[in-house]
């Protein structure tokens, strides 16, 4: 549809346009009155037009006004803003340092007439719109920059360049007339970037000044404190010229002053020097002269050097990290003096102590062969004696054993008893021997410590009484690991002495549990032992109260001291003179794992009774403990094959065509075979049969040989109880026995 009125004309246009409509329209119904109806149906429409008309002239009218308050708003934001940028323009001017802002295309925007003043070949090139990357350029073109002899301006430009991407960058820049600019770059809120160029000559010319007198005062110093070294010392730069050296160089090499003096060099000192030096330590001229002028590393170098008045130098010379390096020369003539003197006087006393080694050695060869015999003197004598011991014993038992009178009985009883007093010392000699000799064999085990004490204090309860003594034992179930035989000793021992010297009173004996070890204590209210003696009373054959009534050898704590070391249990030791004593010992407990197995070990030991029908073949050389073993097996029901040789034994079996249930062979038969011989042979002939090898012989050697050949050992003197525990066990009962 046609619209008779432009939009686009004037407000007035378009009024004058509806005047015109509208008497145009009364003219035409004045004109058709004959049709009254359509004209004023046309007048209607016309009057409606004229409203509208008027209400959108009103419309435009206030469209009007609102545009000219607009217009005057902008007019007054207009002058507003270049009132701002023109107060921001002399803000800027204002400021001592340059001042530059790029947008965030880095596009220059806004700048002040003091950036780049410096610069002045790069200050015309600056216009609104300048990348940044020109601005770069020109400032690295300008003849102003003053840069390094190793620094081109291409790279200058591509390293401010890359610093144009942090966020903030502080750095200084050199320009020709020494001056310097300090340039900082920070990012806007709105990524753009603001350059502050300020001049910081004045502080960089201070700080220079200030560093160039701090530097003389270091040197001032340095000077000082080289001048009061021993050594001479000289310093060289890179480039070979010395720099630095103290008045004692000067002395020691008899040269001119060489301080102040900048026309000396590495290689025309030593020159000077080479008339009166004479280096000896394998390196020449030529080769330290390629040492000064390496460019690379150099490794540090010592040398010494000879003067022609026999004096000793040393040099040391050694690279700095400037490339450069130091000389260090030491007078080291009186070290060198002293140390020859001292070579020619360790020439003497090594001569003299070869000499007293040698003497030593023999000293010690003798001594050794002198322990060798004492310990043969005492194994030979201990096995002479323990022979027939035995058979003592033996008869003893088996006496005890046949006779119904009691006053028999008690002789029989009291010989035992000497026995075993002589036995005692006898094994007391023996083992401290070992002991000493790093020879005692230990079968470390599970034991209880009930099966040690146990028995004990029945002996010692019976000994202490007979003194007038009161003994308390306090009973422990704790299971320990050790050796069983040389635990018994050590208790045994320790009760023993705790009897011996307690005249009055009582003895407590007991255990304690401490931590994963059980405590074995033995207080006793005796005479004591002072301070000064409780380390002697750990020697052989020492007694500090050496009494009539106390009989005894001193060894039985030597024997303790010496089975606690060899067992590591530590042994302690409280007394106090006139009161008491308290020994005690520190074994370890056993693990539960150790205890089931002895729990099982002992659920298979077999039930013993009498030896009815047993027929055990004994070769002993030895008559007397041969009559006794055999009265001893008769008086229990078994039967006896006794033969003095092995040769005899093997002779024996073959004529009778039996073969025995048990073999007891003496370890030592004399001449031919010996017992664990004597063993193998019967074996290879018979099969396995049930067999202890008996002997005073306690080496390592044999009881390993024995444990090999799963043979029980039975230590001489014999014991009846071991003899018959042997005998009336199984076949696969075998091994070890404890030494007694």
């Amino acid at each position: 549809m046609t619209s008779l009125i432009n939009p686009r004309d004037s407000l007035e246009r378009q009024n004058e346009k509806l005047l015109k409509i509208s008497q145009a329209l009364m003219r035409k119904v004045e004109q058709n009155t004959e049709q009254s109806g359509f004209a004023y149906h046309q007048f209607e429409r016309a009057a409606l037009l004229e409203t509208e008309v008027q209400q959108r002239t009103l419309e435009l009218e206030r469209t009007l006004d609102l545009l000219h308050e607009s217009n005057a708003q902008l007019e007054d934001a207009k002058v507003e803003a270049e009132t701002a940028w023109s107060n921001l323009t002399e803000a800027i001017e204002t400021i001592n340092e340059g001042f530059a802002l790029f947008d965030e295309n880095d596009r220059l925007v806004l700048f002040n007439r003091r950036f780049c003043r410096d610069l002045k070949d790069v200050e015309d090139k600056l216009r609104s719109g300048l990348f940044f990357e020109d601005y770069v350029r020109a400032v690295s073109q300008s003849r102003y920059l003053a840069l390094p002899p190793d620094q081109s301006r291409a790279d200058w430009a591509k390293l401010r360049q890359s610093k144009h991407r942090d966020e903030h960058v502080i750095f200084n820049a050199s320009l020709v007339g020494d001056v310097w600019l300090q340039v900082s770059e920070h990012r806007t809120s709105r990524n753009g970037t603001v350059i502050l160029q300020t001049d910081v000559t004045d502080i960089i010319r201070m700080e220079r000044l200030e560093r160039d007198k701090m530097r003389h005062r270091e040197a001032v110093k340095l000077q000082a404190t080289l001048d009061h070294l021993k050594q001479g010392i000289c310093i060289f730069d890179h480039k070979l010229n010395l720099v630095g050296s103290n008045k004692r160089m000067d002395r020691l090499l008899n040269l001119m002053p060489m301080r102040g003096n900048k026309n000396i060099t590495f290689r025309s000192l030593f020159e000077q020097l080479q008339s009166d030096l004479i280096i000896d330590s394998g390196i020449s001229t030529e080769q330290l002269n390629a040492w000064a002028d390496s460019v690379g590393f150099r490794d540090p170098i010592a040398f010494e050097a000879t003067t022609r008045g026999d004096r000793i130098y040393s040099f040391f010379a050694q690279e700095m990290p400037d490339k450069g390096f130091v000389i260090s020369v030491t007078d080291v003539t009186s070290e060198r003096t002293a140390s020859r003197a001292l070579a020619e006087m360790n020439e003497k006393l090594e001569y003299l102590v070869e000499e007293r080694t040698s003497e030593l050695e023999d000293a010690l060869s003798e001594a050794e062969r002198a322990n060798a015999s004492k310990s043969r003197f005492v194994a030979a004598a201990s096995h002479d004696l323990l022979q027939p011991l035995s058979a003592a014993k033996l008869f003893v038992s088996s006496i005890s054993d046949r006779t119904e009178n009691e006053d028999i009985r008690q002789i029989v009883s009291k010989t035992e008893s000497a026995l075993q007093g002589v036995e005692q010392i006898i094994e007391a000699l023996l083992a401290i021997s070992k002991l000493d000799a790093g020879k005692a064999v230990f079968d470390i085990q599970t034991i209880t410590l009930a099966e040690i004490i146990n028995p004990l204090r029945d002996e010692v309860t019976q000994i202490a009484r007979d003194k007038g003594l009161d003994f308390a034992f306090v009973e422990s179930s704790l299971s320990v690991i050790s050796d069983p035989s040389y635990l018994r000793r050590i208790v045994r021992n320790l009760l023993s002495n705790a009897v011996r010297y307690t005249a009055r009173g009582r003895i407590l004996a007991g255990v304690r549990r401490v931590g994963n070890h059980a405590r074995i204590e033995v207080w006793d209210t005796g005479c004591g032992i002072a301070q000064k003696d409780q380390e002697a009373i750990f020697r052989e054959f020492n007694q500090i109260n050496p009494n009539p009534s106390n009989s005894g050898l001193g060894l039985g704590l030597a024997i303790v001291e010496r089975a606690c070391k060899s067992l590591d249990h530590p042994l302690f030791l409280w007394s106090e003179p006139d009161v008491g004593s308290c020994f005690s010992v520190l074994v370890p407990l056993a693990r539960s794992a150790d205890l089931s197995d002895r729990a099982q070990s002992e659920a298979n030991t077999h039930r013993r009774g009498r030896l009815d029908g047993t027929l055990a073949l004994l070769v002993d050389n030895n008559q007397n403990v041969c009559q006794a073993v055999t009265q001893l097996i008769k008086d229990q029901g078994g039967e006896v094959i006794s033969a003095a040789s092995a040769d005899e034994a093997l002779k024996i079996i073959d004529e009778i065509d039996v073969i025995p249930d048990a073999l007891l062979l003496d370890y030592q038969l004399g001449t031919g075979l010996n017992g664990v011989e004597l063993y193998q042979e019967l074996n290879s002939r018979y099969g396995r049969i049930k067999t202890a090898i008996i002997s005073a012989d306690r080496s390592a050697e044999l009881r390993q040989t024995c444990s090999d050949l799963d043979l029980k050992m039975i230590p001489k003197p014999l014991d009846a109880t071991r003899i018959f525990e042997f005998l009336t066990s199984f076949d696969d009962d075998s091994g070890l026995d404890e030494p007694s």
